[in-house]
């Protein structure tokens, strides 16, 4: 029942969200007291609505109101078997049903559903197929995940998961407290913690995440670039206003990261990125990828973005690095054990 409300909520505010969207010329975009337009608050970027397109739909960028209701029947479906799954942990919370494997999720801790467009087909507008353009020749690809670890090489560029558990170095980004899973730059959408906070002054723009709790502060005055030597996690960013529209420049990037999804290394990024105020209840969210040493094309996304009335709290991550410390153990009581079994 959960995933068919969620599912349902997001439809329907979908929906309401368009209209919000097509009606916004007759926005008035609030100010700060330096004349800027008011982007200041708690933020949600979640949504359900794919980051790239299925090739069904080819260059279809909304779905239909027909397709609205066959998602919202499979859904159904999917709940069904989602209740019948629950239904049986009830009665035998012990023995989940053979061959199931409970994650360590359920539908209790996804955050899903946005306001806006999110009758999109996905996020990616551009390439106008909704999908990441060719990838250079030799360019790596290479995504880890809440499976096995997989084979690798350090340095560990994807968010989760890891090659093996030889060291901290080893796992992925976010399990190392690095990077958040969708913090970026740019923001992604995830299974939860999709909030960011925005602060302004005249001459400064901060992008707090939650996840990780990461500040960005963004100058927007002309100051030096950095030299090329000097590279960070979330590069460094330069914004300045066209119209009613921040725009921010990132490069500097360290190359520890993909540029997108699974592809590449962010070296060469130049990330753009474009927050609107639309309504009093909504952002647009719009960012581009130019890195030519990885694809042959931009990328261009947009993410709606929902006011929050709340605050943003700590991200802990695993609190004094606990949990870093209890995978690379438990790794070798597991190898420990192994041995000790083989001799017998």
């Amino acid at each position: 029942m959960k995933i068919k409300i969620l599912l349902m909520m997001s439809m329907l505010t979908a929906i309401s969200g368009m209209a919000v969207a097509q009606s916004d010329g007759e926005y008035v975009v609030p100010r700060t007291e330096y004349g800027q337009p008011d982007l200041q608050g708690v933020w949600n970027f979640s949504s359900s609505t794919p980051m790239e397109r299925a090739e069904r739909y080819g260059e279809q960028e909304f779905l239909t109101p027909e397709q609205i209701e066959e998602a919202i029947a499979r859904q159904a479906g999917m709940e069904a078997a989602a209740d019948a799954i629950e239904a049986e942990l009830v009665l035998n919370p012990e023995a989940p049903p053979a061959g199931t494997d409970p994650g360590g999720y359920n539908s209790f801790w996804i955050e899903m559903g946005n306001r806006g467009d999110n009758v999109r087909t996905s996020h990616v507008v551009y390439p106008l197929g909704g999908r990441a353009p060719q990838a250079v020749e030799g360019n790596p690809v290479i995504a880890g995940g809440l499976g096995p670890d997989i084979t690798g090489q350090r340095p560990v560029r994807f968010i989760v998961g890891g090659i093996t558990k030889d060291g901290p170095e080893d796992r992925g980004l976010s399990e190392r407290c690095l990077v958040g899973f969708n913090a970026g730059p740019p923001f992604s959408p995830s299974l939860y913690n999709n909030n960011l906070q925005l602060f302004q002054s005249k001459d400064t723009f901060v992008i707090m995440t939650e996840m990780i709790h990461d500040a960005r502060i963004v100058p927007l005055v002309e100051k030096p670039a950095l030299s090329d030597d000097i590279r960070l996690w979330s590069g460094d960013s330069r914004g300045y206003w066209e119209g009613d529209t921040l725009v921010v420049e990132t490069r500097n990037f360290n190359g520890m990261q993909t540029s997108f999804q699974s592809r590449g290394s962010n070296l060469d990024m130049l990330l753009t990125e474009k927050f609107t105020r639309i309504a009093y209840d909504t952002v647009n969210y719009e960012f581009t990828i130019d890195d030519p040493s990885t694809f042959t094309d931009k990328i261009t996304a947009i993410v709606p973005m929902s006011k929050v009335a709340g605050q943003v709290y700590e991200y802990a991550c695993h609190e004094g690095n606990y949990g870093m410390f209890n995978i690379i153990r438990g790794a070798r009581v597991e190898e420990r054990l192994e041995a000790e079994n083989s001799t017998r």
